[in-house]
């Protein structure tokens, strides 16, 4: 069972717990934004604040990690970041969304999942994180980079709307973090 999810500060940004305050038309909004949407696994799906509270759910009920990213000047909420857990492997993979496209491009990703990473590493005593995304998305790709991660392209890889293309394979162990 992982550890209690705490806030987590960074110089431009708080990683709140996700709860029902974050659940707003706005954050749905990002989820059906064609553009914000465009590399993302749920890109196929319609969602509502009912999808979006039962994905909520289901990610407290299986002891997995939910923060809201939230800037600390005028912009506020700007998207969300989660861990994936594996308690008997000790990791956990990570997934992102930037939401305000008003942000976009000025670094809150990477901040953001630094700050988790931190965490994850040296409060929840996790041994190794790893991420995944397809190679065109380049936002993902820099991000997994900045963070110290050792990245692999994947050829041919099958995504689950049957498309085939590359994708990168990303992970950094508590030793490597460590070193950087």
């Amino acid at each position: 069972m992982p550890m209690p999810i705490a806030a987590i500060e960074t110089e431009r940004l708080t990683l709140e717990p996700f709860s029902e305050n974050f659940l707003t038309e706005r954050y749905v909004g990002w989820l059906n934004d064609k553009d914000v949407m465009a590399h993302s696994r749920h890109r196929h799906q319609i969602h509502s604040l009912d999808s979006c509270r039962e994905f909520f759910e289901s990610l407290r009920a299986d002891s997995h990690y939910l923060w809201a990213i939230v800037a600390k000047d005028e912009f506020g909420h700007i998207g969300n970041i989660a861990s994936y857990n594996d308690d008997n492997a000790n990791a956990a993979d990570l997934t992102i969304l930037i939401g305000e496209s008003a942000v976009s491009e000025q670094g809150y990703g990477t901040e953001a999942w630094i700050g988790v990473c931190r965490w994850l590493f040296e409060t929840a005593d996790v041994q190794k994180i790893t991420a995944g995304t397809v190679a065109a998305n380049a936002g993902m790709v820099g991000i997994m980079k900045k963070a110290g991660m050792k990245t692999e392209r994947v050829r041919d890889y099958q995504f689950n709307d049957g498309l085939i293309g590359d994708a990168i394979k990303a992970v950094i162990t508590k030793e490597m973090w460590k070193r950087t």
